[in-house]
């Protein structure tokens, strides 16, 4: 197998659990369209009611989300206007992220054998064909970051040209800005190397030159969305989320974080006596109980500089997460692992690569267990949740 038929894999089997359906949170395709039809960034004319999160701000209803999502979706919008199916790009993105998994461990030398498992689990044992299944706004944002996240590390892993591990960065920061914590140590693996010491000025003028304009563009964008230049998209949503949020204040904050760590880490499904008789939360399900198999990545040793600077950009993305008033619900397992989940599985691939002994036989029975209860986890939104849609 080779990376094209993994990703053509992957894809597949996005679709088959997507069914056919076609979101109804697709927040993408009103923008996609607003931005083509009416030349603006707010959906007022195509924006359906308030079951979709669309912020009022400056008498217009704006799509708080990250945009690159739309502007993947744009050619579908083009060709079939509001009927455009936001799921399917999902699904496609899903085979570009589970592709470029496999053809970054392959750079990174971890064996095909191996590389099977941890495909597997990649796709199957995190969120990912869950969020890429459904393809709702929040979901497809997260499959759009994790794929182009693992495109820069696989740039990273290969020729390491920094114009292009720009670009796929930059593309992964607009479909969640909270990838911009990974910044520093991104910098530092293109003027430095990643896989191995290669200091190299020309890579980080290419990368900085390159991420530059997007920057640029980024603050245009808020400004002419919040009238300021960073998104302040989030806490104008805080302010008017009738559920969770607060009329004052700021959605982080070191008062949120024991919640999210008990998402991350404690919270178990819901036993019951009837059929299912397991059932997961739609607060969420812990990393615990729908991805045991992340451990592998804590025996990580060589080469120490990467390993470290993997558990670094691990620990800062996962940062605005642990501060955020919501845990990412309604969700199964916890979608927001998605955004650091790049960085972990290189970390199993290293871990795995040196040779684990006996413990890869009980790695490879997490993975099942992994891979398990997330195809029974969207069996269960299929089945429960979401059977219509």
């Amino acid at each position: 197998m080779n990376a094209g038929l993994a990703g053509i894999i992957g894809a597949i089997v996005a679709l088959v659990f997507a069914h056919g359906r076609s979101s109804p949170y697709d927040n993408y395709v009103l923008l996609a369209y607003s931005l083509l039809h009416d030349h603006t960034i707010w959906i007022d004319r195509v924006w359906p009611d308030a079951s979709i999160d669309a912020v009022l701000f400056g008498g217009h209803r704006f799509v708080v989300n990250d945009p690159v999502p739309a502007l993947l979706v744009a050619p579908l919008v083009l060709l079939t206007g509001l009927a455009a199916n936001q799921t399917l790009v999902a699904c496609l993105l899903c085979g570009v992220a589970t592709g470029a998994a496999w053809l970054l461990l392959e750079r990174l030398g971890v064996a095909n054998g191996t590389t099977v498992w941890l495909v597997i689990f990649f796709l199957a044992g995190t969120d990912l064909l869950w969020c890429s299944m459904l393809g709702d706004v929040w979901f497809i944002a997260q499959t759009s970051a994790v794929a182009f996240t693992l495109l820069a590390l696989c740039e990273l892993a290969g020729k390491q040209r920094g114009w292009l591990v720009a670009i796929w960065f930059a593309l992964a920061l607009g479909s969640r800005f909270t990838l911009v914590m990974a910044l520093p140590v991104m910098l530092w693996w293109v003027s430095a190397g990643f896989r191995a010491p290669d200091r190299n000025s020309r890579r980080l003028v290419d990368f900085v030159a390159t991420l530059l304009p997007f920057f640029v563009v980024w603050v245009a964008y808020n400004e002419a969305r919040w009238h300021v230049p960073w998104d302040s998209g989030h806490t104008i949503f805080y302010h008017q989320d009738p559920f969770m949020g607060s009329d004052t204040g700021s959605p982080f904050g070191l008062d949120n974080v024991p919640v999210e760590l008990y998402s991350f880490f404690v919270v178990p499904p819901m036993l019951r006596h009837a059929f299912p008789y397991l059932v997961p939360l739609s607060f969420g399900t812990a990393l615990w109980f729908t991805s045991p198999a992340l451990v592998l990545a804590f025996f990580a040793r060589r080469p120490v500089r990467l390993v470290v600077s993997l558990w670094v950009a691990t620990v800062l993305v996962a940062g605005p997460s642990l501060l955020y008033y919501a845990n990412g619900g309604s969700q199964f397992g916890m979608r927001h692992a998605l955004d650091f989940a790049p960085f972990v599985l290189v970390l199993m691939g290293l871990a795995i690569r040196e040779g684990l002994g006996a413990v890869w036989i009980a790695g490879r029975a997490l993975i099942v267990w992994s891979a398990a209860v997330g195809v029974w986890g969207c069996w269960y939104w299929n089945t429960f949740v979401r059977p219509g849609t």
